[in-house]
């Protein structure tokens, strides 16, 4: 029992992965030896250890290499999943669910949608001018100012359109004025018609006296119970009954010719009252034309109309941009494959980020924007790279946020419902 306390004592601890023990001062390496299993070995195997001790040491160069191999055996660990069988599935299940998250992402998010930042607001503004030249006496307006329709946006002064109105105005009373006269020579002419007409019945009466006076005188005198004398006489008063009857013929058609110059003078009158009405009709819109106001709702911009300045007709005072404004997106010829109009469209505002707006495709233009630019391309010419056409997309929102100003030329990003 004490020489194997003694052997015990001698022996080196067991440990893992121990480096190789120095060699000895005798020459020989020290063997290590390890606990693979972490418990130690029975008594019965110990002591057959210490027997074999001294054997053991005088073959230890031939069991070296053996001896190593078998602790690279036993000091070889688990793999990687085997340590962490639950930290590994973790990280499976979640790239797994990773990749679910990602598709339906795509499907949800991206795939129903066309979207472009090649969008911008709209509008059809146009410039406000005076249509009658004058000096501007009053601008009630300001810039960006916000107006209604009717509003006044500029006065020219009126002073020379009311007398030019006043003027007119007196035409027009002269030239009923001659209307007046020429109806009442025309009654006076109508009258004297009558008269020539009663002159005319009255020859034709006298003449048919004569005529049988002038027979009566002249049978008398053919049997010869008359004279001479009174069958002449019954004779030239015959004649002058007829050259009376003649003449009022006559008056009567010169008094018809004188009613139709003096209907003809009348319609001359006529037409001056309608000249001069037209010029009361235009002298009335010159003096309208000197108010200029607002044709619809929306914005003055650019305002550079002034008080004293003397404007002249068709001059640019300020632009007005109406409230009516969209959205036109260009996008690539690619991306319209199922667009359509009436879809739903989200749209953000670069200005506003925090905007929340939605609207709807109203149409979508037949053709690319370089085709209706003011020098188109000219493919047929040179060499030709294909490149992808912008499509216009008329884009209309439910409604505007009214808190902010929003006009032509702002970007936008919208989003398209197309699936």
């Amino acid at each position: 029992m004490l020489e194997e306390q003694q052997g015990e004592a001698g022996r080196p601890a067991p440990t893992i992965d121990a480096p190789k023990a120095d060699v000895s001062a005798s020459g020989k390496p020290d063997r290590d030896i390890m606990d693979v299993g972490g418990h130690e070995q029975p008594p019965q195997a110990r002591d057959g250890q210490d027997q074999d001790q001294p054997a053991a040491e005088d073959d230890a160069p031939q069991s070296d290499a053996s001896d190593d191999a078998d602790a690279e055996d036993d000091t070889a660990k688990p793999g990687l999943i085997r340590r962490h069988p639950l930290w590994t599935a973790a990280i499976v299940l979640g790239i797994v669910v990773l990749a679910i998250a990602g598709y339906l992402y795509w499907l949800l998010a991206l795939h129903p949608f066309e979207s472009t930042d090649d969008a911008f607001v709209d509008a059809r503004q146009f410039s406000v001018s005076p249509k009658v030249a004058g000096y501007v006496v009053a601008v009630p307006v300001t810039d960006n100012q916000h107006v209604q329709a009717g509003d006044t946006l500029f006065q020219i002064d009126r002073r020379d359109y009311d007398v030019a109105l006043a003027q007119a105005k007196a035409q027009v009373a002269s030239a009923k004025a001659s209307i007046a006269n020429f109806d009442a020579q025309i009654a006076g002419q109508q009258a004297q018609v009558a008269v020539a007409a009663a002159q005319v019945t009255q020859a034709e009466a006298s003449l048919k006296f004569a005529q049988e006076d002038a027979a009566r005188y002249r049978d008398l005198a053919e049997r010869g119970a008359g004279t001479i004398q009174r069958s002449q006489s019954s004779t030239s008063t015959l004649d002058q009954q007829q050259a009376g009857l003649k003449s009022a013929q006559a008056s009567v058609l010169a008094a018809k010719t004188q009613i139709g110059a003096l209907e003809a003078q009348k319609a001359g009158a006529q037409a001056n009252l309608a000249m001069g009405e037209a010029q009361v009709a235009q002298a009335t819109l010159n003096l309208g034309y000197t108010t200029v106001t607002a044709a619809q709702a929306g914005r003055v911009v650019q305002l550079s109309g002034a008080k004293g300045q003397f404007a002249q007709a068709g001059q640019t005072l300020s632009t007005f941009v109406p409230d009516d404004i969209w959205v036109i997106a260009n996008y690539k010829e690619t991306q319209i494959a199922d667009m359509r109009p009436g879809q739903h469209a989200d749209i953000a505002i670069d200005a506003y980020p925090d905007r929340k707006i939605t609207g709807h495709v109203e149409s979508v233009q037949p053709g690319s924007g370089t085709a209706f630019s003011l020098l188109p391309a000219q493919n047929a010419t040179g060499n030709y790279v294909k490149v992808v056409q912008r499509i216009p997309v008329k884009i209309v929102v439910d409604a505007w946020p009214t808190d902010v100003a929003i006009g032509p030329g702002m970007s936008i990003v919208p989003k398209v419902h197309v699936r």
